[in-house]
């Protein structure tokens, strides 16, 4: 008699508290805002809040003002970044006086942190996706960012000519949490615009949570193989979104909310201003669908794409 093979491809969707809860614990190290500017995952990073993650290594690029709440809300032990702030309005008022007086996080101690430059972040990271300890390099020589920072060792090449080079350390994140477009509920998920480190991040973190505006079928996934920029084999959870970026931008989706950017900078300037804020846009909403509905459907209607700019239609056939 002949033996039959099923195999059961098991759904990876949760919700976001549940993938929150279960794949980030106090003291690990997370990779957040790897696409720049754009697609932050602000509401992976208010139920961090919420839940009262401690201890955490933030890791991103041009962090904004997420990671500014997570220090505020002291959840955060040290930073592994090239800038943090809010890109619109200059200083973040968290990360200053945790930087300079008392992080919130690690109570009579000062923040923690390990300045790095965009491409040396990419470096690092693509060097903890390719499993070395480290890549070389000639960015950096010659400034301040390699002084008292682990994070980078002079070499000499051992080729002729035999240089001088920057080592950069790798990283492996033990979480990284993305936010797309699109996926499915395995993970192979579609996103177009600025990627950012967004590849390297995926690749070289221990766990990857994919948030997405949308989880579509399998075939809207398969019909366009080389958007699926994340394959879903390297996805530990998948969780539906919409929003879930806002104020920073999903192309696509919703455009950024300047007006937000500015709201926050006004409402943040003290640490008591912050908890206040904090009490409304975190502790105040439970998921994505009650913080549209305190953003108000005008605001949120208002922010959605206006002039649509569709791709030509691809061909995949022969």
């Amino acid at each position: 008699m002949p033996y039959i093979l099923i195999i059961y491809v098991m759904s990876k969707v949760l919700t976001m508290r549940a993938a929150i809860a279960e794949h980030v614990v106090d003291g690990c190290s997370v990779a957040l805002g790897l696409q720049m500017e754009q697609m932050i995952p602000f509401a992976a990073g208010h139920e961090l809040v919420r839940q009262k993650k401690r201890n955490l290594r933030l890791i991103g690029p041009i962090s904004d003002i997420l990671f500014d709440q997570l220090i505020g809300a002291g959840c955060v032990k040290d930073v592994v970044a090239a800038w943090v702030g809010n890109v619109m309005m200059g200083s973040a008022y968290n990360f200053r006086r945790a930087a300079e007086q008392e992080n919130p996080g690690t109570p009579g101690e000062k923040l923690k942190v390990f300045d790095m430059t965009n491409f040396s972040l990419a470096l690092a990271l693509q060097a903890g996706a390719m499993g070395v300890p480290f890549l070389p390099t000639r960015t950096a020589m010659g400034s301040d960012v390699p002084k008292g920072n682990h994070f980078f060792y002079q070499i000499i090449s051992p080729f002729e000519p035999k240089e001088t080079l920057m080592a950069v350390r790798a990283i492996q994140p033990d979480v990284a949490i993305v936010h797309v477009q699109r996926t499915d509920k395995h993970g192979n998920a579609h996103c177009w615009g600025n990627f950012g480190v967004l590849l390297e991040g995926v690749r070289a973190a221990k766990k990857v949570i994919v948030c997405a505006e949308e989880i579509v079928e399998d075939e809207v996934i398969a019909s366009d193989p080389n958007r699926t920029v994340i394959p879903g084999f390297l996805v530990t959870a998948v969780v539906e979104c919409a929003l879930g970026a806002h104020p920073s931008p999903v192309q696509g989706y919703y455009k950024r909310d300047d007006a937000f950017f500015q709201q926050y900078h006004e409402q943040s300037k003290t640490a008591a201003d912050f908890q206040t804020w904090a009490g409304r846009w975190i502790y105040g909403v439970t998921d994505c669908a009650a913080y549209a509905q305190q953003l108000s459907s005008a605001r949120v209607e208002e922010l959605g794409v206006k002039n649509h700019a569709y791709a030509a239609a691809t061909d995949y056939g022969y």
